[in-house]
């Protein structure tokens, strides 16, 4: 018999109460990725009938290419001037046996000067890398990157009766499990999408529409006026786009970045998009009159490269591209060759739009750069006005543990069932948030050329008219539709009366506005709890750089609250944020009521146009605060989340939670009681319970406080004080409930994989969670869990629950109440290399830490059904054939 508590190895109540929790972690916990992301299946493209329904599901993959390197400068040099500085730096490095070569790129930009080289070096050493790094001019050395992208279109199914939106209505999300891609992909998949990986599988039909969504949203209103995007230029980041197709009347340009000699589309993605945005004809786009250029950045074997992506970037700043739309995103918002590059556009008034992500309906699931406070992220929603269920939710993550996220998406619109240009003529629909990317794109193009003075259009001033223009969605909170609906008609109205200013996203602060302000709003405040965290992104219209010059708080109903304010040192580019840090005043601790108040916010960027040295302009805005205070609760109804002890972004490497997630065996999202563990938050509440988050280490609480401390998926060690002063609040009454997860050192073993950029083997820096830590931390009172690793159902309290890869409890006190379930030993699975790829076999699955291989078992030989020519190696097929089937033959022909 196994020793367990539900879901992965809880320990109840040490010495004080006990707390009923029921609650899953909707995705498997926190950690990381590597640069090694597990390549599932490749799916070949079909062929499109015209104005045909289809659901996108799409593959990605990235890996490090061996002994490339992107040396990125700190300035644009001539190609002269770059290999002398490389030359220099590796000359300096005193190893006369180095190889190494600059690695030609054919493409538009390459007469032109760059801020990055892409560098061969074979055998390269830790001390070598360094010192291209030590050079004055060289700002970064990261390997280059290997993009793998697979779509396939597939008619769209039924979906079944249950509702759309899950904040409307009482349906709960934990049955949906979400495994987000690594790296950077397009966000086109459809309505139904993904049921390979686990994710929502079918949706419904949607009913029949008349008009284009361009139509719809009332872009004939503009047209009729006279504007129909003539004058902008839009870049469209892509598949490519075909010379002749009859939808396009003022293609300005072509360009290709990858190592094919075409410039036409294989797949129809870009293409697609391209016709949303500006098609003139069938299925018609909002900007037709537009300037579109078409930069062709994946290959038709859906391949790209991080160096081709920066090099594309280069040249869209060269020809000051007005807005570029970017339907690809991932988790890494740490790849800093492709974060700075972003900056770098949107500095240079380049208005970018990308899709929030797919990965919904988990909440802190957005991807970048869609996350990023200069880019305009796009949500999804389907003609009915419901948020779509693929469409990513927030918050941002970037914050964790120490703070909270920002709002995100920006605003919501149409992505499912929406129609656009098929490959080579006629229209089709797909959906996906990288469907409602290109709406807004075509929408913003569409804006800007009705403004007469094109000076005033930038990145931050046509966010601003497009928050503030959105129509609210009734009964959905801000992380999931963040500003609301666009609203074409109304950001035009805004954005031709619009003069120069900053702004607030979100506007208010209200805590007691439900749903909008969730999970704000879903418990009041009360003098002792943990500081109420909301973090406000400031929009700054004036300028691509500003500072805060003044930030006061006033206060009314009294000294009831007491409001603490951190923001961005510097605002650049066109953004900051500023973090108000809201807590109850000693006074109020037994009053009840609604408190309120404002910050005035002070922003000065520089007079670009002012002809007096040093001139600003300045801009005040103010913020209004509202809340509700409580009396302080009773010890017995507070609840603690140790946040600090999740990792946010380790960099080192860190696998799966759930193990029997094969197709994503790293983690890489945040544990957040608001986030993957949003159900278990509503529940404890629904209880009566009020759930406060802990940022900081253990020993800056007042345990006398709280009656429950949860600790979920640790990773992080305890310091010496904590775990003193915790064994003393334990002593003192303080109860601990621990979410333990797994760690088994053979399992650990067996994942390692090989990191082509260091050259060695890496080995996982915990398993699931830090058991050895938790250890420490409960020895004193007899406990401890095992190195087991164990899955399978079980029923508790008439409850059907599922233990996703947890361990077992090795030790417990006698006196103690165990609660005892027979379950799989998941760690007895036999473990093996492909080649140099750790593997595991389990079941009727191959596992792989760059691959997941779903294997067809007879008496003789293995298959993959979908791959049917394709055979591993003999050895290793031969070494693993008994494993599965005792007393199989290995045959020649494999």
């Amino acid at each position: 018999m196994l020793l367990f508590s539900a879901w992965v190895s809880m320990l109840l109540g040490l010495l004080a109460g006990f707390l009923p929790v029921v609650g899953m972690e909707g995705e498997g916990g926190a950690k990381s990725s590597s640069d090694h992301t597990p390549n599932v299946e490749a799916l070949s493209s079909l062929s499109v009938t015209n104005c045909s329904q289809l659901t996108l599901k799409l593959e990605f993959s990235t890996k490090v290419v061996e002994h490339e390197y992107i040396v990125g400068f700190t300035g644009y040099f001539s190609a002269k001037a770059r290999s002398l500085y490389i030359s220099s730096a590796l000359r300096s490095a005193g190893d006369g046996t180095l190889e190494w070569h600059i690695v030609p790129r054919e493409n538009p930009a390459s007469d032109f000067p760059s801020d990055f080289e892409l560098v061969h070096i074979r055998q390269a050493s830790p001390s070598s890398l360094l010192t291209l790094e030590d050079h004055p001019y060289i700002k970064r050395v990261t390997p280059q990157r290997k993009v793998f992208r697979s779509l396939k279109y597939i008619p769209l199914a039924p979906e079944p009766a249950a509702p759309c939106n899950a904040t409307r209505g009482t349906q709960k999300w934990q049955s949906w499990q979400s495994s987000r891609p690594f790296r950077r992909t397009s966000l086109s998949l459809g309505s139904g999408f993904w049921h390979a990986t686990g994710r929502h599988s079918s949706r419904r039909l949607l009913r029949a529409i008349p008009r284009h969504v361009a139509q719809i949203l009332q872009a004939d209103v503009l047209w009729q006026m006279g504007h129909t995007g003539s004058g902008v230029k839009v870049a469209v980041f892509d598949t490519g786009l075909s010379e002749k197709h009859p939808h396009f009347k003022n293609v300005k340009e072509r360009t290709n970045w990858t190592n094919e000699k075409t410039l036409d589309d294989g797949l129809g993605h870009g293409t697609f998009v391209a016709g949303v945005i500006a098609s003139m004809r069938e299925c018609q786009g909002f900007a037709p009159d537009s300037e579109l250029h078409i930069f062709r950045v994946f290959t038709n074997n859906q391949v790209s490269y991080t160096s081709w992506f920066l090099d594309a970037f280069n040249y869209a700043i060269l020809k000051k591209i007005d807005v570029l739309n970017l339907s690809i995103g991932g988790p890494d918002f740490m790849d800093h060759p492709f974060v700075d590059k972003v900056w770098e556009l949107t500095a240079n008034r380049v208005i970018m739009v990308s899709a929030i992500g797919n990965d919904g309906p988990l909440y802190g699931t957005l991807n970048n750069p869609a996350d990023q406070m200069d880019v305009i992220g796009v949500g999804g929603i389907d003609f009915e006005d419901n948020i779509a269920r693929f469409s990513s939710r927030g918050m941002t993550t970037w914050e964790l543990p120490g703070g909270y996220g920002r709002v995100k998406p920006d605003i919501v619109t149409y992505g499912s069932g929406v129609r656009g240009s098929g490959m080579k003529e006629g229209c089709r629909s797909l959906s996906g948030t990288s469907v409602a990317s290109p709406v807004v794109a075509g929408a913003v193009t569409l804006l800007a050329s009705t403004v007469l003075n094109r000076e005033l259009v930038n990145p931050a001033s046509m966010k601003q008219a497009l928050i503030a223009s959105a129509r609210r969605l009734p009964g959905v909170n801000m992380f999931e539709q963040g500003h609301g609906k666009l609203d074409l008609i109304r950001a035009y109205q805004i954005l031709n009366s619009y003069r120069p200013q900053a702004s607030l996203s979100p506007s208010y602060i209200d805590l007691t506005e439900c749903p909008y302000m969730w999970p704000y709003c879903s418990q009041p405040i009360y003098y002792g709890g943990m500081p109420t965290i909301v973090n406000v992104t400031i929009l700054n219209g004036m300028g691509v750089t500003g500072r805060i010059v003044d930030k006061p708080y006033l206060p009314q109903n009294g000294d009831h609250i007491d409001v603490a304010i951190s923001y961005s040192p510097v605002l650049w580019p066109w953004a900051g944020y500023l973090a108000v840090s809201i807590s109850v005043a000693k006074k109020a601790a037994s009053w009840e009521g609604i408190a309120q108040g404002h910050v005035m916010v002070t922003v000065a960027s520089p007079a670009e146009n002012d002809s007096e040295v040093g001139g600003e302009l300045t801009s005040t805005v103010k913020l209004p605060i509202k809340v509700k205070i409580v009396p302080t609760p009773p010890r017995s109804k507070r609840v603690l989340w140790d946040q600090y002890h999740n990792l946010r972004y380790p960099p080192g490497y860190f696998p799966r939670d759930n193990l029997r997630m094969k197709n994503d065996p790293l983690d890489w999202n945040g544990d957040h009681i608001h986030t993957n563990f949003r159900d278990m938050y509503q529940h404890l509440r629904s209880m009566g319970y009020f759930v406060e988050v802990l940022g900081a280490p253990i020993t800056c609480f007042d345990a006398s406080q709280y009656g429950t401390l949860l600790m979920v998926d640790s990773e992080e060690e305890y310091f010496p004080e904590e775990i003193t002063k915790l064994r003393r609040d334990i002593d003192n009454g303080l109860s601990l409930i621990i979410f333990s997860d797994w760690y088994n050192t053979s399992v650990m073993r067996k994942v390692k994989f090989y990191d082509e950029n260091t050259r060695q083997w890496w080995m996982p820096d915990t398993g699931g969670a830090n058991i050895p830590a938790l250890n420490d931390l409960i020895s004193v009172w007899g406990m401890a869990f095992s190195d087991g690793l164990y899955e399978g159902d079980f029923t508790l309290a008439d409850h059907d629950m599922y233990y996703a890869s947890g361990c077992s409890i090795a030790r417990f006190p006698e006196d103690g109440i165990v609660i005892a379930k027979n379950l799989k030993d998941q760690g007895a699975g036999a473990w093996f290399n492909v080649g140099q790829q750790p593997c595991w076999l389990t079941g009727n699955f191959l596992i792989c830490v760059s691959l997941v291989v779903r294997v067809k078992v007879t008496s003789t030989w293995w298959q993959d059904p979908r791959f049917p020519r394709r055979k591993l190696p003999k050895a290793s097929f031969c070494r693993l054939l008994p494993i599965v089937h005792p007393g199989a033959r290995c045959l020649l022909s494999l």
